[in-house]
């Protein structure tokens, strides 16, 4: 029996800007995205949001609301990969890519709907500028 995979990704707004993770690794090498990745056995959706966001930006963040959940079979090429997507909140750390990701840089809000984002997460941060009032 084929189950699928469970992911999480960050939204995080800092100072009207969004942190987003240039991808090192195939599918969507080169592609901008959230910071996130696959829950281990064992861990808590929301210790993997944390987790992820800090291996791959450098920066430590507290969770705030869920965005949404993904399901869409089609959203990954890899296979069907389900999301939880976390608001996060910026309170340590300093910006550094590491793991998976080959850079990472703030964007300006306003600057977002310009880039080809990897994944359906163009919608994933439509849909938390919705949640956040953010037009």
């Amino acid at each position: 029996m084929k189950n699928p995979l469970l992911t999480v990704d960050t939204v995080i707004i800092h100072k009207e800007s969004v942190t987003l993770i240039k991808r090192k690794n195939p599918p969507y090498k080169g592609s901008w995205a959230l910071p996130g990745g696959f829950v281990e056995y064992d861990e808590t959706v929301e210790s993997a949001a944390i987790r992820e966001t800090k291996e791959e930006t450098g920066l430590d963040v507290t969770l705030g609301d869920i965005v949404g959940v993904y399901s869409n079979p089609e959203r990954d090429p890899r296979g069907h990969i389900i999301s939880i997507c976390f608001l996060g909140k910026k309170i340590g750390g300093k910006l550094v890519a590491d793991t998976d990701a080959a850079e990472v840089k703030y964007f300006c809000l306003d600057e977002v709907s310009t880039i080809d984002l990897a994944f359906d997460h163009g919608k994933i941060l439509e849909d938390a500028f919705d949640l956040l009032n953010i037009k």
